[in-house]
């Protein structure tokens, strides 16, 4: 890939800041979810041999290879998945195959982070393009956290906290959450950790998406929205006094999925006029709002589980990424299924994984040269592998 040309004189005498230097791709953050680099050359978007070319070097890697793709993927990628699922199904499908000495993770750099955790040591995870992180991710730094336990710890509340990390976090945010004895949790059992935490403590600080939080404590476990309060990282002590933070069952962290936090209730309103009877069908990470006035809410699991069970001529408005939305309305002709927003919402991180992209990692593999391979360091693996172990342990 082509490097950013560096600009060595400026009329201005300015320098720039770390994040404009990381974001022109001429620094690197490792406890960043960006990646800034993509070593090698890779073919042009439009060389009309891609398809041929991975379906070749798949081919030479035989068992060697394992490529995971996640739902949020575009179809020319997800052709050439082994599985498809969600984040921490693809991970256990990983390592459900300690034969793969290879795991291409066609998703984003978490994913990966977590199927390094839960993988064999001789096995080596790949991520097509380092730049495919995730936007709520990198709202929640392990600096960032620590930071928030000592304002839990000086306001007398964090012996009685517990850290509940949903799995769209760091490495490091997940180990944070094993080193404090928490938990993990997905959008489908996030429920179930909920009532586990409760039953350890008497707080839960949920990381980093407070909508999955908010709407699974009020949605669920019929707590009502003064229980819940919002930790702001880039406020002095998180913008709550200490009252409130005593006075809160759920902190929440003031994060949110770009994709997910667009839908509005306008766009509820604006769906229900124009499609009468239809079914409106979110995903959890979406406002409280919007949760409150859907019909079905949802994982990702669970959109895919409902349409294939709905009955045919029945309509259906999805509020989660477009991929996946295209791909269950071509997948079910005989249903009327739409986007939740007019507007065209991918996820343009885990869009960074392409077919160029996926054919030069492959082919790479092929040569015997290993690119882009995401290692979890062995502290950060222990503890957050201690976090995930919780998850796996629950009823």
């Amino acid at each position: 890939m082509k490097k950013v040309h560096d600009v060595t004189a400026t009329p201005l005498d300015v320098q720039p800041t770390p994040l404009a230097l990381l974001l022109l791709g001429r620094e690197a953050d490792p406890k960043s979810e960006r990646g800034v680099e993509c070593p090698g050359d890779l073919p042009a978007a439009s060389d009309p041999d891609l398809v041929e070319r991975a379906r070749a070097a798949k081919a030479k890697l035989g068992d060697k290879v394992f490529v995971l793709g996640h739902h949020y993927q575009r179809d020319e990628v997800i052709q050439f998945a082994d599985v498809t699922g969600d984040s921490f199904k693809l991970a256990r499908d990983a390592a459900a195959r300690p034969q793969a000495e290879y795991i291409v993770f066609c998703g984003v750099h978490f994913m990966a982070e977590s199927a390094d955790i839960l993988t064999g040591d001789d096995q080596q995870v790949v991520l097509p393009d380092l730049a495919a992180g995730c936007s709520m991710a990198d709202m929640a730094t392990a600096e960032q956290v620590a930071e928030c336990w000592d304002v839990l710890t000086e306001a007398g509340v964090a012996q009685d906290t517990v850290p509940v990390s949903y799995m769209n976090s760091s490495a490091d945010i997940k180990a944070f959450t094993g080193r404090h004895g928490g938990t993990i949790c997905t959008s489908s059992n996030a429920k179930r950790a909920l009532e586990w935490a409760f039953g350890q403590g008497e707080k839960v600080l949920f990381l980093p998406d407070q909508h999955l939080g908010r709407n699974t404590a009020v949605r669920d476990l019929g707590m009502s929205l003064d229980d819940c309060v919002v930790y702001n990282p880039h406020k002095p002590g998180g913008g709550l006094t200490t009252e409130q933070l005593r006075n809160a069952r759920m902190i929440l962290w003031r994060g949110h999925c770009s994709v997910h936090g667009r839908f509005g209730l306008d766009s509820v309103a604006d769906v229900r006029e124009r499609i009468p009877g239809v079914n409106v069908l979110v995903h959890p990470e979406c406002k409280h709002e919007v949760v409150a006035a859907a019909d079905y809410v949802g994982s990702t699991e669970y959109i895919i589980k409902t349409l294939d069970a709905a009955p045919a001529g029945s309509a259906w408005a999805i509020g989660t990424e477009l991929n996946l939305v295209r791909r269950l309305a071509n997948a079910h002709p005989d249903k009327q299924i739409v986007f939740l927003d007019r507007t065209v919402c991918f996820c343009s991180t885990m869009n960074r994984i392409d077919l160029p992209h996926l054919v030069w990692a492959l082919e790479s593999l092929a040569e015997g040269n290993v690119v882009n391979r995401i290692r979890v360091d062995e502290e950060t693996e222990h503890f957050a592998k201690l976090a995930l172990e919780r998850m796996l342990a629950l009823p």
